[in-house]
């Protein structure tokens, strides 16, 4: 039981291209990046639009101007 290391007359295997290799561990990392933010959510859609809708409400509050001077805002949706 120890460790396996290659017969002399055996070449090594080729090590992958540094660029192929950087592209493969980016794919990796967004990938966990997607999976750990989806963790726990059943309905992955929803959650993603009611996301982008708030974010475009905020986005037209920004841009809307200031608040009136009372500071009461009326909203519909």
């Amino acid at each position: 039981m120890g460790l396996c290391f290659p017969c002399p007359g055996e070449a090594e295997p080729p090590s992958p291209d540094p660029e192929e290799k950087r592209a493969k561990l980016a794919e990796a990392a967004e990938r966990r990046q997607r999976e750990a933010a989806s963790r726990g959510i059943l309905d992955v859609q929803s959650v993603e639009g009611k996301r982008k809708k708030k974010e475009k409400l905020e986005k037209q509050i920004a841009t809307s101007g200031p608040p009136p001077e009372d500071g009461l805002r009326w909203t519909v949706s």
